[in-house]
């Protein structure tokens, strides 16, 4: 049985966070990690800093053979990083233990959720974080089956649920509109732009699972 695990961990204590680490209110979130033999090549979002010397910050650190700005939306970047050598990480655990990315988000410190085939393979990542000198807090661990019966997830991260809520609760989905992003993130404590991230990116989860799904489903029972 598939085991999810959630544990926050300062970026001090892994390469990707310390390279990453920006001034405050900058935002960083691990969309995907590609294994590329012993190196991993991760993909993530940064928004709330200047994008250039985002980009300046990262290129100027010796571990990085090159970062690759793949989008620019909104005054958000995905970038593409890739190691210069073969670095013994946070990250690179996740990929040897086979773990699923759910969530990957911060900047002085992270949150991760994380999906492991079974109990095994939460306990060598365990063990490989203890090997390396890897410190993170573990906030919480349960089973597909605990968190669905709490409701529908749909894969959201937490602010992506808690963002989407009172959006539709406030009415931002209506016509004429019942509220702005700029309420919704000032009820909540963020920016507007995180929020038009977290609205955009929790409704396309959503949409994605009931529309698409629902449709290929119905297509292979005709």
């Amino acid at each position: 049985m598939s085991v999810i695990a959630k544990f926050t961990i300062d970026s001090s204590e892994f390469i990707l966070g310390q390279v990453l680490s920006m001034e405050a209110g900058t935002h960083v979130e691990m969309e995907r990690v590609v294994p590329a033999s012993r190196r991993v090549m991760p993909y993530v979002w940064v928004s709330g800093v200047d994008l250039d010397e985002f980009e300046q910050h990262v290129r100027a650190d010796e571990s990085i053979e090159s970062l690759t700005a793949l989008d620019y939306i909104d005054g958000q970047g995905l970038y593409r990083v890739q190691w210069n050598e073969n670095v013994e990480s946070l990250v690179y655990g996740m990929a040897e233990v086979n773990a699923t990315i759910l969530e990957a988000a911060g900047n002085e410190q992270w949150t991760f959720r994380l999906r492991f085939d079974d109990h095994s393979g939460l306990a060598n990542f365990h063990n490989y974080c203890t090997e390396h000198d890897i410190s993170f807090t573990l906030e919480r661990v349960y089973t597909l089956s605990d968190e669905q019966a709490g409701g529908y997830s749909f894969g959201l991260t937490e602010s992506q649920r808690a963002a989407l809520m009172l959006a539709v609760e406030n009415g931002y989905f209506e016509v004429p509109r019942g509220t702005t992003l700029g309420e919704i993130g000032e009820e909540i404590g963020i920016t507007e732009q995180t929020t038009s991230e977290n609205v955009r990116r929790g409704a396309n989860k959503v949409l994605r699972k009931v529309l698409l799904e629902q449709s290929a489903a119905d297509l292979s029972n005709r």
